[in-house]
């Protein structure tokens, strides 16, 4: 059998290039096989105590478990979330920064901070939807209604005069009683709080009329009879307190607004690990222990694929997007 010098450099190449495919492929497979081979970090762009970190803190438990590395949440608070949600899109895209976010930020807050640092799409690869929760429309006890339509009564009797308290500007609480006020056209003015806990405590002592509380916050308050509850956010009712109507039910035809939690990446992180991370993900919300901790809570477990997520966050947004617009809010 006799080369020719073509013929030789021509099986060397295609040798090589096989050998390169391999090799490529079986950096991969090892990538996807030992991923991950230290601690994950999963921040959280809210201070400790709020229905945010409570996910993290569930899911981090169990997706250690899953992943067989510890995962650590990291609270990185300010800005309504944009200081978090900026520091992981500038985070090594490996696998080991992860950002649990909420739709006030990576849907809402684009149209009130455009000079955040940062693209939503761009940003961020998405591993997935993982849970939403409710929030509920509670007044202050002395107000003397019971209702949704005697609050409005109330509120058109007294224009401009009454207040609602919000945990930060472009919260879902926030968004959610502009969406309140622009279906029932009553103007209440807006009063910001460093926080869930503050907005709570004014509204308890009377210095607001009105707040939408979340889920974790408002159960115990509603329990305890601090407050009076006159609706829920989500477009059923809600199991732990199903005396309590919808807000649709309650008057407001069509009206839903939830926090909803998602596990996100920096946008390069491979394919491969997204992969890893999203098969995690949904073995940890389907856990018992998960699940039932969370529906304690008012939290609902929800997994969204990874492959859902661009049209999940497009229509997210515009919705948002047009409630913002339409009330004429603005934060810069």
């Amino acid at each position: 059998m006799t080369f020719t010098r073509r013929g030789l450099t021509q099986g060397l190449a295609a040798s090589l290039g096989l050998v390169a495919t391999g090799s490529a492929l079986s950096r991969a497979a090892h990538a996807q096989g030992s991923f991950p081979t230290r601690p994950i970090t999963l921040v959280v762009a809210w201070a400790p105590g709020g229905s945010t970190d409570f996910v993290a803190r569930v899911l981090a438990q169990q997706l250690s478990k899953e992943l067989g590395q510890q995962v650590v949440v990291e609270n990185r608070p300010g800005a309504s979330g944009t200081i978090g949600h900026a520091s992981v899109s500038r985070a090594r895209a490996d696998g080991y920064t992860l950002l649990l976010g909420v739709n006030s930020t990576f849907a809402m807050a684009r149209h009130l901070f455009p000079n955040r640092g940062y693209d939503d799409e761009k940003g961020f690869a998405g591993i997935g939807k993982v849970a939403t929760t409710p929030i509920f429309l509670c007044i202050n006890n002395n107000l003397g209604v019971k209702d949704i339509p005697g609050f409005v009564a109330l509120a058109k009797s007294r224009p401009g005069k009454m207040s609602y308290a919000s945990s930060g500007a472009g919260s879902s609480a926030h968004l959610a009683t502009e969406l309140f006020l622009r279906e029932t056209g009553i103007e209440v003015q807006n009063i910001s709080y460093r926080g869930g806990a503050p907005a709570v405590q004014a509204l308890i002592a009377g210095e607001v009329e009105m707040a939408f509380v979340d889920a974790v916050t408002a159960l115990p308050l509603i329990a305890a009879k601090q407050v009076t509850v006159l609706g829920v956010s989500s477009r059923t009712r809600n199991p732990l307190v199903p005396e309590v109507p919808t807000i649709a039910e309650a008057g407001l035809p069509g009206y839903e607004c939830a926090s909803e939690f998602a596990i996100l990446a920096p946008t390069g992180t491979p394919a491969e690990v997204i992969a890893r991370l999203s098969a995690a993900t949904e073995a940890t919300m389907k856990a018992p222990e998960v699940t039932e901790r969370l529906k304690q809570n008012s939290i609902f477990p929800e997994f969204g694929a990874t492959a859902a997520w661009p049209a999940y966050l497009t229509a997210e947004s515009a919705k948002w997007g047009e409630v913002i617009r339409s009330r004429g809010i603005t934060l810069e």
